[in-house]
Order: structure tokens, then C-alpha cells, then sequence
């Protein structure tokens, strides 16, 4: 039934077993919302984390280990000075959007999906675990990344936000002009 499918995955956290992706006769690709240094979960938000200059879109076949196939094409643009982590989300579905079309152009002269694929070094896979890792905010933290934190991680994305614990009380941060804080 599937021999003559083919996936095409959107920025979707779905996780497809490899039993399906197996019986697609035309492949599967994800549009994955980040570069290839940012593979996984939340790429713009550890962009801006570790500082990085540039940030982009990545369409990849799928392999039964997420994040793993092929790399069919990229396509990069530099990270505009003082964005927040949404602003960046939201140039890149621009950007993946743009390359779903150009790729799907291409498809309808001929060219296949699978064509030769890029050479590009990944980074190492984020997860969720390593995002509630950077909210787990140690005692001894500098001003300076506290500051880091809070412009990345501070605004309660994925209702986690940066967190300290003392003396088995949990505090969580809110940013200055959040919404619900009353006088």
C-alpha cells in the first residue's frame, strides 16, 4: 500500500518507527527547522544559547534513528543582532518554506529527492533533557550567564522556565513585565 508513497515530514516532532519508513516506496524527508550543527529539539534556542552567527533549515531523508539520514539540502541566513529565540523560530519556517518550494519545483522537473547527499557535519543532537538542564539554574551562577539564560530561556517556552532550587524550594523565574505579576 505504501510501495508508491512518499513522507514528506514538516517540522513535526513525530517520531515514524522504521517498519513504515521501510515500506515507502519514494522515501521520507524531514524539514527540520535548524541547521545541521543543530539537530533535535529547540535549534534556535540553543543557537542563540551558544551565540552562533548564522542559523538555517535542514531537509534530510529519515532513517530509523531520528535526525540521522541523508542530508538532501541546507539552506543557511545570519541571526539578526539582539532576536529572540520565537523571532528566529519564525524566520526559519519562512526559510523552510522557501526550500519545501524550491525543492518541490525541482521535483516536478525530474529531480529526485534522493539526489547526491550533502556532506555536512551535525552537531550534537539537543533534546528536551538538555534544554531543562540549561533552566536548572546552580547557585553559583555569574550575572553574566544568568543574563545568558534568561534572554534564551527565560520566557517560559515549553513551560520550562529558568529554575533554582534551595533548601528543597523550587523558584522559578519570571522575566521583568511578564504577564501575571500583580502589584
Amino acid at each position: 500500500m505504501l510501495a508508491r508513497a512518499r513522507l514528506i515530514a514538516f517540522a513535526t516532532p513525530v517520531i515514524v518507527p522504521g517498519r513504515i519508513l521501510a515500506s515507502l516506496g519514494y522515501g521520507a524527508y524531514n524539514f527540520h527547522p535548524g541547521p545541521p550543527q543543530y539537530p533535535g529539539w529547540a535549534p534556535a534556542h540553543f543557537a542563540l544559547y551558544e551565540q552562533a552567527n548564522e542559523f538555517g533549515v535542514t531537509v534530510h531523508a529519515m532513517a530509523e534513528h531520528v535526525d540521522s539520514g541523508p542530508i538532501v539540502d541546507v539552506m543557511l541566513f545570519p541571526i539578526p543582532a539582539d532576536i529572540g529565540a520565537m523571532a528566529l523560530e519564525g524566520i526559519a519556517y519562512a526559510h523552510l518554506a522557501r526550500l519545501f518550494w524550491e525543492l518541490a519545483e525541482q521535483r516536478q522537473r525530474g529531480r529526485t529527492l534522493a539526489g547526491a547527499p550533502l556532506a555536512v557535519d551535525r552537531g550534537k543532537k539537543n533534546s528536551r533533557r538538555a534544554y531543562q538542564a540549561i533552566c536548572d539554574i546552580p547557585l553559583d551562577i555569574s550575572k553574566e550567564e544568568l543574563d545568558r539564560r534568561m534572554k534564551v530561556f527565560g520566557d517560559n517556552h515549553f513551560g520550562m522556565s529558568p529554575t533554582i532550587r534551595l533548601h528543597g524550594v523550587e523558584f522559578r523565574a519570571v522575566a521583568q513585565g511578564s504577564a501575571g505579576v500583580s502589584a
